[in-house]
């Protein structure tokens, strides 16, 4: 297995894989803005520069540079001049949840499933692959990841999750679904997993990916697969109760 593949970096690799559509720079301000507050790109984080930034993502320098001002105009960035100046992050994620939850109310509750849809599909397949091709060994760093979810703190738990995921698209042996995994994990990764915020859910995700590392040990695909969905779909089903909570809440504000 490539070692780029088990880098601890990988979630923050996700971040800056080249967008798939227009790269338009609400998309770039998007895709970073929910790595900030997801604690994948965490306070004090320096971003690459706008010249970085753009070939990285596949987008035009200025594309870059707009989407850094409106992060600095967020208060979610800051830039310092000089020789170890640079873009930074600058969240101390107290409103992390408010903006998520501007995400969450923003997405029709159509696209929420469409997009769970779509990351079952690629997640499926990557643990069935996974659990037909894995060894004793990878095996092994399944069961470390999942020892690494720490149930007691949200931060911990998306990491582990994020490292998990990744690592079943890579025993997949399927450089595609890698690929696509990071994609996701970057574009819908944030919101989705926002049913972590609630400990009874780092709960359940944990059992999931013991469950699914079991799956795989025993050479069971339709096992993996089944597992790996089912986790995707209370996560969506969490995400369209919210959706519904947050509109009843507007109902109820004052004119």
């Amino acid at each position: 297995m490539p070692q780029s593949i088990r880098a601890a970096t990988l979630t923050r690799a996700a971040v800056f894989t080249p967008l798939h559509t227009e790269g338009r720079a609400e998309l770039v301000e998007q895709r970073l803005s929910d790595a900030i507050v997801s604690g994948v790109l965490p306070d004090g984080e320096r971003l690459p520069s706008e010249l970085e930034l753009a070939k990285q993502l596949g987008v035009a320098v200025v594309t870059a540079r707009e989407s850094l001002e409106a992060l600095r105009s967020r208060g979610l960035v800051t830039t310092r001049r000089g020789r170890d100046g640079g873009s930074f992050v600058t969240f101390s994620g107290h409103a992390r949840h408010d903006i998520l939850d501007q995400r969450v109310d923003a997405l029709a509750r159509s696209e929420i499933r469409d997009m769970g849809v779509h990351y079952s599909a690629i997640a499926g397949m990557a643990a069935e692959l996974a659990a037909d091709r894995a060894g004793p060994l990878d095996v092994e760093t399944l069961q470390t990841i999942a020892a690494s979810f720490d149930v007691s703190e949200e931060g911990a738990a998306r990491r582990a999750l994020s490292r998990f995921q990744l690592e079943l698209a890579a025993l997949s042996q399927s450089a595609r679904l890698v690929r696509e995994e990071l994609r996701l994990q970057a574009e819908f990764g944030p919101v989705l997993w926002l049913c972590l915020s609630e400990p009874e859910h780092r709960e359940r995700s944990l059992d999931v990916l013991l469950t699914v590392t079991a799956a795989v040990e025993a050479v069971d695909p339709d096992a993996a697969r089944r597992e790996s969905t089912r986790h995707i779909a209370m996560a969506v089903d969490w995400l369209v109760a919210r959706k519904s909570m947050l509109a009843q809440q507007r109902e109820k504000m004052p004119a």
